[in-house]
């Protein structure tokens, strides 16, 4: 178990990215934007259009109606006034929460009490709906298989979940079926004192073999969709990682298996810091910059690799309720076993 970093928080912050703005909340988002000189005197919607291009001209009317856009702190109602020079900031409430429905999933249950349920998450599925995952997430097959069991501190999107794993990453998560497991969960979280640790199978790999990246992480200046090593801002990620083995020249690996072991839990963490070593996870589609060798790419394909290769191997923690010591462990799934049996022959 890891001690507490100072100041951080990572409680629901694992390794997924919401499809938000710069600044979110349960509130909603609030976009902040310089409006240039370019832009200058055209009609406040469609100006407004080119700096929000997420958002509709329909939608950035309805919202200056309601009051929600301001520049320079003046707050602006009449959507056909001419645009001027400054910062504009808009408020956009969150959608309506819809309750979830509940689905006919099959899950691979590790471990399930009153109070928590264990289970080896598959790629393909998100751990909650959200922006262009409606359903067919962890939260509809949990709806189903615990029934009002199932823990309503997350909220009514996220009923149960505590932590949370990439759509297409694999492996162990934990989800609540009490409140009291729910808050105690959290906690663990929110103090490190948990134990996570991801397999990697990365292009080229990390140098020096074993080391730890601490970083601060953040959205990316240039990309707010995606998230960078910052170098000041953000919350601090740390990383500690060993390659477990090197395929290829021995001095110029063409890929790795690479384990990683968190100490705090931000959103594409893993991800970040191992393409930030120029060694990113093999598939993956936002921060796998730059090709792999062409024998690596030939495995991927053989493989059937069509996400990025990562997968949470090992979950362990102190039951909340019971005070038990737990501890999961499953093997990476089908794709990435098969990409590291192609990879050991290089």
């Amino acid at each position: 178990m890891k001690p507490p970093v100072n100041g951080a928080d990572d409680t629901l912050d694992d390794d997924i990215l919401d499809d938000g703005a710069l600044e979110t909340s349960d509130a909603g988002d609030r976009l902040i934007a310089d409006l240039p000189q370019a832009l200058a005197g055209q009609r406040l919607d469609k100006a407004l259009a080119a700096l929000f291009p997420d958002l509709s001209r329909a939608r950035l009317q309805a919202l200056i109606g309601e009051g929600r856009l301001a520049v320079d702190g003046q707050v602006l109602t009449d959507v056909s006034r001419k645009a001027r020079v400054g910062t504009y900031a808009l408020s956009v409430p969150p959608p309506a929460p819809a309750e979830p429905l509940a689905q006919a999933i099959p899950l691979t249950i590790l471990y399930e009490d009153a109070h928590l349920i264990v289970v080896d998450k598959p790629a393909g599925m998100a751990a909650h709906p959200g922006p262009g995952t409606p359903d067919g997430t962890l939260v509809n097959a949990l709806l189903r298989h615990c029934g009002a069991s199932l823990s309503g501190v997350g909220g009514v999107a996220r009923p149960g979940i505590v932590h949370r794993l990439d759509k297409d990453t694999s492996g162990v998560m934990v989800a609540a079926k009490s409140d009291a497991a729910h808050q105690g969960l959290s906690k663990l979280f929110s103090t490190h004192d948990i134990d996570r640790l991801y397999v990697a199978l990365t292009r080229g790999a990390p140098a020096p073999a074993q080391g730890t990246i601490d970083t601060q992480l953040g959205r990316s200046p240039s990309d707010r969709k995606k998230m960078a090593v910052l170098k000041s801002g953000g919350r601090r990620a740390i990383t500690h990682y060993r390659v477990e083995a090197a395929f290829g020249a021995p001095d110029r690996p063409l890929a790795a298996r690479v384990a990683c072991r968190l100490e705090t839990g931000r959103t594409h963490q893993i991800r970040v810091h191992l393409a930030s070593k120029g060694a990113p996870c093999l598939g993956d589609p936002v921060y796998g910059a730059g090709q792999p060798a062409e024998a690596v790419r030939a495995a991927i394909q053989a493989a059937g690799l069509a996400r990025q290769a990562l997968h949470a191997a090992v979950l362990g923690f102190v039951h909340p309720i019971t005070g038990e010591a737990l501890r999961f462990e499953t093997a990476p799934p089908a794709d990435m076993a098969a990409l590291e049996a192609d990879l050991r022959t290089l």
